[in-house]
């Protein structure tokens, strides 16, 4: 009786503590360049907003404070700030102040710019965390049954493990039936899913990019014709603190940044999609005539040593099973991007995909001395696995690179000059090493001819 009183108080305490705590979620680390740094932060209501930042490890005496920014219920009691004027290659600590109070946490906030290095010096080693498909469990607007999130520790492993940054591979939230028709809805679902407590020093500690897929911005397996995609595209700008929501005249969740000798180009495979069932005697298309243009003439342009290309749905994988590019009719448009890369000659290219809720290894390696392009597919983060992945017929599969259980992807990109090269590891739940792979793209298995929609089975 003693331990049930004892545990009915800590818990009313806790929500107590909760109740009352001006910060939702955050902060964030968004954006980081050489000079600039953006931070994120959601309070619980109305609240005027700074941050201070120093040295790490100087006095706080000499801590700089950027201007007050005011949370309202317009902008989902959300603010974003740009830090800048700051040194590059060097770290910081920083501090929230909300009503004129410093807050506090229980881990240390600091954040990194990165290093000037171009013509100065030889990249330095960088790693990244990459995944998708995070379901956070809502038990009063779940379907009934088992949960079909969960295992939220997660994200302290990926904490653990200190990239530099992470990105966000799509399914980043779960709308629920009728959530993505309505603003205030998809705020919930973001405010709901941004709150989780395993989350947040992750958030706080490291810097995140993201793109979006079928789940946060509408119905299953939605497409461009969706009536309120802009009112979705609106809502991830809000909750998000990339370079760009859109380049250009293009719209959509698309942006592009670069990290050492590397470029990311982020799409958005769901705003200019045709419908999976359109049947049609013109080739369909996933990203749009406009955006398709786009990343060829950013590919052509990258002097990058790799490009990593992220997007929701696997570009490889020759199984002709729901959200592949080999599906629905997109084949040609996904052979299309492979003969661009390699008539331009487009050395490194990595495709980072995700969506299927399984993580694999594909490469298409066309052979004659040509480069081969490699997929990473790393899915679910929190949602449920799919455990038939290894069913698929996949041609171009690295043999034993298939995982059927909630993990993460950690990308390396190390060593100099020829020896510079990429690793992917794959780590579980608890932050276990489940499977690693040292992408080599001159000797590369399996080897394929140059056209492969003749290796498309079709099932």
């Amino acid at each position: 009786m003693k331990k049930f009183l004892l545990l009915f108080l800590l818990t009313g305490l806790m929500w107590q503590t909760r109740a009352q705590s001006l910060i939702n979620a955050g902060p964030m680390i968004g954006h980081t360049d050489m000079t600039e740094v953006n931070l994120w932060i959601q309070t619980t209501r109305p609240a005027n907003v700074k941050f201070t930042y120093w040295l790490h490890g100087a006095d706080l005496v000499r801590a700089h404070s950027t201007e007050t920014c005011r949370t309202t219920k317009e902008n989902a009691y959300v603010c974003k700030i740009k830090i800048k004027d700051l040194k590059p290659g060097t770290a910081y600590d920083y501090a929230v102040v909300i009503n004129g109070k410093r807050q506090k946490f229980p881990y240390k906030l600091t954040f990194k710019t990165q290093e000037l290095w171009r013509w100065h010096k030889a990249p330095s080693d960088f790693s990244f965390v990459f995944g998708s498909g995070a379901y956070t469990n809502d038990p009063m607007w779940d379907r009934p049954g088992s949960p079909y999130g969960g295992h939220y520790r997660i994200y302290e492993s990926i904490a653990d493990q200190k990239p530099d940054f992470m990105i966000w591979g799509g399914d980043n939230i779960y709308l629920r039936q009728g959530e993505w028709n309505s603003r205030d809805r998809i705020v919930y679902r973001y405010t709901h899913d941004r709150h989780t407590p395993e989350l947040q020093r992750l958030l706080g500690t490291v810097a995140h990019y993201a793109i979006l897929d079928d789940h946060d911005f509408g119905p299953n397996d939605s497409d461009g014709s969706f009536w309120n995609k802009n009112t979705a595209i609106d809502v991830f700008r809000l909750f998000w603190a990339n370079p760009s929501v859109g380049v250009g005249n293009l719209k959509g969740a698309i942006s592009t940044f670069s990290w050492n000798d590397a470029d990311f180009f982020l799409l958005d495979n769901r705003y200019y999609r045709d419908a999976n069932d359109l049947k049609t005697k013109r080739p369909k298309t996933m990203l749009g005539k406009e955006q398709l243009e786009w990343l060829k003439n950013a590919l052509a342009k990258s002097r990058a040593r790799f490009k990593f290309i992220v997007m929701g749905g696997q570009f490889l994988n020759t199984a002709r099973r729901f959200e592949t590019y080999s599906n629905h009719g997109f084949a040609a448009e996904r052979q299309e991007i492979i003969d661009f890369i390699l008539d331009q000659d487009v050395r490194n290219v990595i495709f980072l995909t995700g969506d299927r809720h399984e993580s694999e290894i594909s490469v298409y390696n066309p052979g004659n001395g040509q480069p081969a392009i490699f997929d990473l597919t790393s899915s679910p983060f929190t949602s449920g696995p799919n455990t038939h992945a290894a069913k698929e017929v996949n041609m171009l599969r690295i043999p034993g690179s298939v995982i059927m259980q909630r993990n993460f992807a950690r990308v390396d990109v190390k060593g100099q000059g020829k020896d510079r090269h990429v690793e992917v590891s794959y780590y579980d739940t608890d932050g276990k090493l489940i499977y690693s792979y040292r992408l080599d793209f001159n000797n590369p298995v399996p080897q394929v001819k140059r056209k492969t929609e003749a290796l498309l089975p079709n099932h």
